[in-house]
């Protein structure tokens, strides 16, 4: 049936289906669960691999900076040695004291400009092997990551693969089902679903109570579900409430009651008997 007959639909055939797409949906959940937590686990692997991935590029521009910087002071130094060396062959040309101390200042402060850059060299160099330490921890937290994530990966999927054919069927039938339901109920009850913490959002009434929340459902709401004549929701957690004939779940309730009647009835047949065996004594 199209999706735009779905409407002349009878209320009886709605709750059919939508029980239908229910019971489907829970065997798609049932697959689900048989991976457990191996989905989020591997998203949380390729998550960590990719924040490492970044850390890794970020330490090893920063590794590269500190060389650059040290190659750029030992240019520095060069350069102030060869002025220190030009100063100094100046002094022996120099004419009045004037120039003697100006000259002399200019060695001093290449000197000490030798001696900064010697420093930042130094500590550039020490910088350069913590990034290096830093820089191999990580790439060795990586590959273990990335061993991890290939088992992860094979385990997740080995139960794909088993579970693949079934699940599609599954789909193909929930979206079959969904056709043959009205938009506006089909999105009422895909809310009550994603709500619901079983993910049920049509149950069947048992035992006089809601199948989801196991609360009390009035007598003449009761009534109202079994003639099905419109669509009843639970006052408390919200679900949809299906009569269990039309469900087509069978009831176990009536051989209980009758396996009690049996024990009560064999309880008074035994106390009878003592009562007359004691009455024949006396």
């Amino acid at each position: 049936m199209a999706k735009r007959d779905a409407k002349d639909l009878s209320v009886e055939e709605k709750l059919k289906a939508l029980y239908q797409l229910q019971t489907t949906l829970s065997a798609i959940d049932e697959k689900k669960a048989l991976r457990g937590e191996l989905p989020l686990e591997v998203q949380d692997l390729e998550d960590e691999i990719e924040g490492l991935t970044i850390r890794i590029e970020k330490i090893n521009n920063e590794i590269k900076e500190f060389e650059d910087a040290i190659v750029q002071k030992k240019t520095e130094i060069s350069e102030a040695q060869m002025s220190v060396e030009r100063y100094n062959q100046q002094l022996n040309d120099v004419k009045n004291n004037r120039e003697y101390d100006t000259l002399s200042k200019e060695i001093e402060f290449q000197t000490l400009e030798i001696e900064l850059c010697n420093k930042k060299i130094k500590e550039a160099a020490i910088k350069v092997e913590e990034k290096k330490e830093d820089l191999k921890a990580n790439e060795e937290l990586i590959n273990e990551r990335k061993l991890i994530l290939e088992e992860k990966k094979a385990e997740l999927d080995e139960i794909m693969d088993e579970t693949r054919a079934e699940e599609e069927k599954l789909r193909d039938k929930a979206k079959d089902l969904e056709l043959k339901i009205e938009t506006r109920l089909l999105t009422s009850f895909k809310r009550i679903r994603k709500n619901a913490r079983n993910g049920l959002g049509i149950v069947c009434v048992e035992r006089g109570a809601c199948g989801g929340c196991f609360n009390k459902i009035p007598p003449q709401r009761q009534l109202d579900i079994k003639i099905h004549k419109k669509i009843i929701v639970c006052e408390y957690c919200g679900r949809i409430i299906i009569d269990p004939e039309l469900a087509g779940v069978k009831k176990d309730k009536p051989q209980d009651e009758k396996a009690k009647r049996k024990r009560t009835v064999k309880k008074s047949t035994t106390k009878t008997k003592a009562e007359t065996e004691t009455k024949t004594e006396e």
